[in-house]
Parts: structure tokens; C-alpha cells; sequence
């Protein structure tokens, strides 16, 4: 099976799936798209036991969803383009007004969120009989820190809540996406380093994540000034738009070869040109067609994700016992959510910069996504990455069928709407 077979099949499923969804579902897309590629992985694994035909078809799928690597695709390729599309239309002066407030949730949230999954997960396990070492648990905490809104910020959108609330769910996702795939890959590298000394381990980690968070950073800046200086000094939307596409495929295969985070760099690029380059290197006509492109693409790799998340229960090997350990490590990561979460926001509701009851919704609205599956597919062979995978698995579809489909009636509940 070739390359273009693979995007044939995916993105004919993907394009039928989402006309359906939209002609008589009307879901939020995402999710209705991962549901749809869920029953039809369930069916056909219901198929593959009833004889050869059905044995073929599944392992034809199975084939293909194990010829797409799914973690290589997001974590090296669509990643980049989407936190760049995300972080394109983010306006820096409202999110600079909340700066304090999603920093700490992006950052100090993200490691003691895996700091609390990773301990209470360890324990859980130990009590359930699986033999997952301590520092595989506080990778487990990392790789599903990261939230993924895109169903919840439509809804918000929809239902008009104050800008504050808004700008909060975008500017931690964009940040602690970046934070948590660095934090992954500190602590799976000290998991698969073998140093026991916790002095060492401790240097070492943080070594690292400076390396990557910082050199992320300051990469994204770079780059992002260079395009800038590139497209103050043309106005043609057509080489403008492909400078930003050249940008991020040249940004972060380059930052991935520096050993630095890509993530952060696009977020960092993405708001740089968001911003700067709209507002003093671009014409009218070309952000406009800017928009349009990169909304374009967001929407377009957002379809191919959540279907690839629902077709991925084939690469996944379930058993009874992990799939009730994923259940009740549910708690557990909506716990760590909430604690990590009702400081800082108790501090913005004080200051008047976001509406009561703005915990309830940024609590139930921090889904996790792709991003933790393709991480944790991403984890050495053997039987511990079995039980994480299958547990994030679970996590992740929780959080985006039931927390994503009841947002919306909490939300209304909450009574949190903008002002006119």
C-alpha cells in the first residue's frame, strides 16, 4: 500500500464522513468525525471475527492505520501546521491582558497536572496489579497534560462567552501543547536514560527543558521576524502565503534538526505573524486571503486528525482490566485538571477579567486530544507502552465525547455570556 493510497483512502473517508456528519448529525465536526470512525472501527473488528472476508477487511484497515504512524504524522508534521493556524488568530494585546493568567496555566499548570496524574496514576496501578514504574507514570502525566479545544471553542464562539473565557481556552492550549510535548520528551528520555541518581536526573531534565522550551522560543522568534522582513517587503498574496507555508514546513523541520521544541516555535512564529506581520507587513487583500488559506488548512488537518483518532481503536490492543483502569484514571486527570485550574482562575474572577463559574468550563473544557494519543504512541515497545497507550486511549475518548458534547448545556447553564 503506497503513499497515495493512504491519502486516497483518508481523505475520501474523511470527506464523506464529514458531509455526513453535516447533512444529518450536525455534531461539532471533530467530534462527530472521531464517533463515526470509532463505530466504524468497532464494526469492523466485529466483522474481522465472523469469517475470512471480514478477517480480510480488518486486516487490510489495521494495515493501513498501522502504514499512517500516526505519532510520527502529528508530532513531525501536522502539529506545526495547526498550532501555527491556531496561533494565527490570536490577537497578542487581549491575550498580553491575560498573560499571567494563561502562563501559569500553560506552564506551572502542566507540571504539577503531571506531577498529580503521574503520582496518583502510579498508585493506581500498583493497587490494580500493573507494574508500571514510577517515572512511566509521570510521562503518562505529561503526555496527557495538553488540551485540545477545537470542539470547545466553537462552542464558545457560538454562544458568545466573554472574550476573557475565550482568549483563556486558546492561549493555554497553543502554550501548553508546546509545554507538554517538552516535558514529555524530558522525562521519557530520563525514563529510557537509565540514571537512577535523582540529583542527576533532576540536572538532566532541566538542562533539557530549557534547551527546548528556550531554544523553541527564541527559534520561533527568529524565523518569524525573518518572514517578516520578507513580507514588508512584497505585496503579493500569493508569495505571502506561500512564505508562511515555507515558514512553517522550513520553522519546524529545521527546529526538530536544532533539537529544539517546533511546537513552541510555530506558537511563537504563528503570533509573530498574527500580529506584527498583519498589522505592518501585509495589504488588506492579503491577510484576508492569509486568513482564508491557513483557516483553510486548519480545518482540513483538524478532519484528518479526529478521523485518524477514531481509526487508531485498531492499532490498539484492548483488554477488560486496562480498559477499567482507563476508566477510573479519568477522575484522577479531571481532578488534576480542577486543582491546577482554580487558583489561578479564582485570581482572574477577583480582578474582574473573567466571568464566575469560568473554572466549571475551563475545568470540563480542557479535552484532550491527539496530541496525548500520538504521544503515547510514540513510547518504547513493550508491555508498560501497552497499558499507557490503551489508558490514554480511554482518557481521550471521555474527554471528547462526553466532556465535548455536555460543554455547550453547562455552558449555557452557567449562564456566562458576552456583553453586547
Amino acid at each position: 500500500m503506497g503513499l497515495l493510497d493512504i491519502l486516497a483512502i483518508l481523505i475520501s473517508l474523511t470527506a464523506l464522513l464529514a458531509y455526513l456528519n453535516f447533512r444529518f448529525l450536525d455534531w461539532p465536526p471533530s467530534i462527530g468525525l472521531m464517533l463515526m470512525t470509532l463505530v466504524i472501527s468497532a464494526a469492523v473488528i466485529l466483522i474481522g471475527t465472523l469469517g475470512s472476508v471480514g478477517s480480510d477487511i480488518r486486516s487490510y484497515l489495521e494495515t493501513l492505520v498501522h502504514r499512517v504512524q500516526f505519532s510520527t504524522v502529528l508530532l513531525d508534521g501536522m502539529l506545526g501546521f495547526l498550532l501555527f493556524a491556531g496561533a494565527l488568530q490570536i490577537d497578542l494585546a487581549r491575550l498580553a491582558e491575560l498573560k499571567w493568567t494563561v502562563g501559569i496555566l500553560a506552564t506551572i499548570g502542566v507540571i504539577v497536572s503531571t506531577a498529580i496524574v503521574g503520582l496518583l496514576a502510579w498508585l493506581l496501578f500498583q493497587l490494580s496489579g500493573s507494574q508500571v514504574p514510577l517515572i512511566y507514570c509521570l510521562v503518562f502525566g505529561a503526555l496527557i497534560a495538553p488540551t485540545d479545544p477545537i470542539s470547545v471553542l466553537r462552542t464558545l464562539k457560538r454562544l458568545r462567552v466573554p472574550w476573557g473565557l475565550e482568549m483563556t481556552v486558546a492561549g493555554e492550549s497553543l502554550f501548553n501543547d508546546g509545554v507538554g510535548v517538552v516535558l514529555f520528551t524530558v522525562l521519557l528520555e530520563v525514563a529510557t536514560g537509565g540514571s537512577t541518581r535523582p540529583g542527576a536526573v533532576v540536572g538532566h531534565g532541566a538542562l533539557l527543558f530549557l534547551r527546548e522550551a528556550g531554544g523553541g522560543i527564541a527559534f520561533g522568534f527568529l524565523v518569524g521576524h525573518l518572514v517578516f522582513l520578507l513580507l514588508r517587503s512584497v505585496d503579493n498574496y500569493r508569495v505571502e502565503v506561500f512564505l508562511t507555508l515555507a515558514l512553517v514546513f522550513g520553522g519546524f523541520a529545521l527546529a526538530h534538526a536544532l533539537s529544539i521544541s517546533g511546537p513552541l516555535a510555530m506558537v511563537v512564529a504563528g503570533l509573530y505573524i498574527g500580529n506584527r506581520g498583519k498589522g505592518a507587513g501585509m495589504s488588506d487583500d492579503t491577510v484576508e486571503h492569509l486568513e482564508d488559506f491557513w483557516e483553510l488548512v486548519d480545518e482540513f488537518l483538524t478532519a484528518i486528525l479526529f478521523a485518524l483518532i477514531g481509526l487508531e481503536a485498531l492499532a490498539v490492543t484492548l483488554s477488560v482490566n486496562v480498559i477499567l483502569q482507563g476508566l477510573m484514571v479519568v477522575p484522577i486527570v479531571l481532578a488534576a485538571r480542577f486543582l491546577t485550574v482554580a487558583v489561578p482562575m479564582r485570581i482572574a474572577v477577583r480582578r474582574g477579567r473573567m466571568p464566575n463559574r469560568s473554572t466549571t468550563i475551563l475545568v470540563w473544557g480542557g479535552l484532550k486530544g491527539g496530541i496525548s494519543v500520538a504521544m503515547a504512541l510514540s513510547l518504547p515497545e513493550g508491555s508498560i507502552r501497552n497499558i499507557l497507550v490503551v489508558v490514554t486511549y480511554v482518557v481521550v475518548v471521555f474527554s471528547i465525547v462526553v466532556q465535548g458534547l455536555s460543554i455547550g448545556p453547562i455552558t449555557r447553564r452557567a449562564g456566562i455570556r458576552r456583553e453586547e
